[in-house]
């Protein structure tokens, strides 16, 4: 199972059909934060720790999702970010085998926010390797099957209100996309070799946009682990995925 799949199990949980996204998202109530819009509602970042593989099959054994809020920030006229962070635990030997920390931007709702940490690429230095995906119209009508069925990435009109244009590629599309990239380019597709990994959604990708991931491996290292910074491009240069930084064990040879 590639590491990254947890992150798309909050979506239908235990359900095996399609799902209504918005009824399936209900807000819970934050203390001293009003109410947001979540049809108003796009990505904003993604890291994911992987403790231990997930298995591929849940027979026998008890897992629970637990959710809970970290920080709530308010952008100005832009919008407002609620971070939140998900563990997947065995529920009964209390085992954590993964957790997601990601950020929901409500659209044009809020005023308020603290600064974050960047992860800029290094000036001035090439990339010590560049990976490239075309996308195409079926790109998120593929994507959508494994549960994030938001109709804004199938029906232009909830993007044509929003300001995009129409649809747009789901912002996990491109963030699982590169962290296959630089697991394959650079950890030998070998699953346990991804410790962390993060990025912030800068821009939305459209169907049919080429993208382009640049990977710099800092020599940074930690328990074990290379840094790898990085940022995915579309065919314009406009970054779509800013402030990627990985946790890697680089040079290991493909399982593949």
């Amino acid at each position: 199972m590639f590491p990254t799949y947890p992150i798309i199990l909050p979506f239908k949980h235990t359900e095996q059909e399609v799902v209504d996204f918005h009824g399936a998202k209900s807000q819970q109530v934050i203390p001293g934060v009003p109410k947001f819009d979540n049809r108003r509602v796009v990505d904003g970042q993604r890291k994911m720790i992987f403790h231990k593989p997930l298995p591929v099959t849940s027979d026998g054994r008890k897992f629970e999702l637990r959710t809970k809020v970290v920080g709530v920030y308010d952008k100005g006229k832009a919008g407002s970010v609620v971070e939140t962070q998900q563990e997947i635990v065995d529920k009964e030997t209390g085992e954590v085998y993964s957790t997601a920390i990601g950020s929901g931007f409500y659209v044009g709702q809020g005023n308020w926010g603290p600064a974050t940490i960047n992860y800029p690429p290094p000036k001035g230095q090439s990339p010590d390797v560049i990976y490239e995906y075309q996308t195409t119209a079926l790109t998120p009508l593929l994507y959508r099957l494994n549960g994030d069925y938001n109709p804004l990435h199938a029906d232009p009109e909830p993007g044509k209100k929003m300001g995009f244009g129409g649809v747009i590629i789901h912002g996990l599309f491109s963030w699982n996309m590169t962290a296959h990239a630089i697991l394959q380019k650079l950890g030998g597709s070998d699953p346990q070799n991804l410790r962390e990994f993060q990025a912030r959604f800068a821009s939305p990708v459209r169907p049919g946009d080429k993208l382009t991931t640049e990977m710099w491996v800092t020599g940074k290292k930690e328990n074990g682990f290379d840094e790898v910074i990085f940022a995915t491009k579309n065919q314009d240069g406009k970054v779509v995925l800013s402030n990627g930084r990985a946790l890697v064990k680089v040079g290991s040879k493909s399982k593949l």
